[in-house]
C-alpha cells in the first residue's frame, strides 16, 4: 500500500471514530508503528490531523468549521495546482459562478490579466480581488456575510441565483463522498451552494483530497449533479474510482 493510500484510510477512520491510535492503526494497516507515526506527522503538516499522545484527532473536532484564513494557509501548493487545472474549464468570454472558499480563492489569484470573463460570486474576498481585474465583468451576490467564510448567504443570494443561467459554476466543498455527495456544516451556505448548482450548465468542484470521505450535516449536491471534480494526486485510487462511478469526471493535479 502506498503512503497516500494509507493516509487516506487513516483520515477515513479518524473522521468515523473521532480519533485514531498508533497501535491499532499499525495492526489494521499491517505496518510498523513508526510508519504510522510518519503518516500522522505528514497529515498534521497538511492540516488534516492534530497529533495527541498515542494517536491523533481530526481537525474538525478541534475547529468545527475552520475560518477562510485558516484554510487558506493549508495545502497552499496543492490548492494552486488544483486551481491551475480549473482555469482550463473557464470559457473565454463566458459566464462563471464562483463559490467562496480557499481553493476557489486560489483560482482567482491565478486568473490571467487578459482573460475576458463575466464572474458572479458570493465571496467578499474574491470580489475584492476581482474588482480591479481588467478583463473581468464582476457581479456580486448580496446577503448576510458569514464571518467564518466571508460568503454572502440567505434569501438575497438564493433569489438572485434563481434568475441566473451561467456557463460554469466552480464550487468548493467541506466534504465529498460517493455515498453522501457534497456536504457543508452550515445550512445557509449549503442552500446558496445548491442554488449555484441549479444555475449552472456545467458544475466543477475544486477540492483537495483531505475532504474525501468527510460527511457534514448539510448536503447541497449529489455527485450525479457534478460534471467534474478537480482534486490532487494524494487521493487514493479506490476513492477516485468510487467518485467516478457515482457520476462525475475526476481529474487529479
Amino acid at each position: 500500500m502506498y503512503a497516500a493510500e494509507r493516509q487516506q484510510r487513516i483520515m477515513v477512520e479518524a473522521r468515523r471514530a473521532g480519533r485514531v491510535e498508533v497501535a491499532s492503526l499499525a495492526e489494521s494497516l499491517g505496518v510498523a508503528t513508526e510508519t504510522v507515526r510518519r503518516d500522522l506527522t505528514a497529515l498534521e503538516q497538511r492540516g488534516s490531523l492534530r497529533r495527541v499522545h498515542g494517536g491523533a484527532i481530526p481537525v474538525e473536532r478541534l475547529e468545527l468549521e475552520p475560518t477562510l484564513a485558516t484554510r487558506a494557509s493549508r495545502l497552499t501548493d496543492v490548492k494552486r495546482r488544483i486551481a491551475a487545472r480549473v482555469l482550463d474549464e473557464l470559457p473565454t468570454g463566458g459566464t462563471v459562478l464562483l463559490d467562496s472558499g480557499s481553493t476557489t480563492q486560489a483560482v482567482v489569484q491565478l486568473l490571467p490579466p487578459d482573460l475576458d470573463l463575466t464572474v458572479v460570486t458570493n465571496s467578499v474576498a474574491a470580489a475584492s480581488l476581482l474588482s480591479t481585474h481588467p478583463g473581468i465583468s464582476l457581479y456580486v451576490l448580496g446577503g448576510r456575510v458569514r464571518g467564518v467564510t466571508g460568503a454572502a448567504v440567505g434569501d438575497w443570494a438564493t433569489h438572485a441565483l434563481d434568475g441566473l443561467v451561467v456557463d460554469v459554476a466552480v464550487l468548493g466543498t467541506n466534504g465529498i463522498s460517493a455515498a453522501r455527495g457534497l456536504t457543508t456544516p452550515d445550512q445557509a451556505e449549503g442552500l446558496v451552494k445548491a442554488a449555484m448548482v441549479r444555475s449552472a450548465r456545467r458544475v466543477v468542484v475544486a477540492t483537495d483530497s483531505s475532504k474525501a470521505g468527510d460527511d457534514h450535516l448539510h448536503r447541497f449536491a449529489r455527485l450525479e449533479d457534478v460534471d467534474l471534480v478537480v482534486t490532487d494526486t494524494d487521493l487514493a485510487d479506490d476513492v477516485v474510482a468510487e467518485l467516478r462511478a457515482a457520476g462525475p469526471q475526476v481529474v487529479t493535479a
